[in-house]
């Protein structure tokens, strides 16, 4: 999901954002919806062509950048999740 205004772009897929990372976009934050995060990048061409690439399972990246990246990401997730608890904020 391209945001035009701000030249980011959003996804809530882990595959894809663990994807985007092995090609070099640069995560800026997570942006946390109801019961679910988004995946903030920036540069959206980039994204937009990587997530293509992805999709249309034409993406090629190293087996263990993947694996790191995919690691990574779950490890940010449940931290802010974790820290949501501890100031008292939802668990969902």
């Amino acid at each position: 999901m391209n945001n035009k205004a701000t030249d980011e772009y959003r996804t809530k897929d882990l595959g894809e954002a663990s994807g985007l990372l092995c090609k070099s976009a640069k995560l800026l934050r997570l942006e946390k919806e109801n019961n679910f995060f988004w995946f903030v990048f920036e540069d959206a061409n980039l994204c937009e062509s990587t997530a293509n690439a992805y999709w249309y399972g034409k993406l090629t990246v190293n087996a263990r950048e993947y694996y790191e990246a995919t690691r990574d990401l779950k490890d940010r997730l449940f931290r802010t999740r974790d820290l949501r608890v501890e100031k008292g904020g939802e668990d969902t």
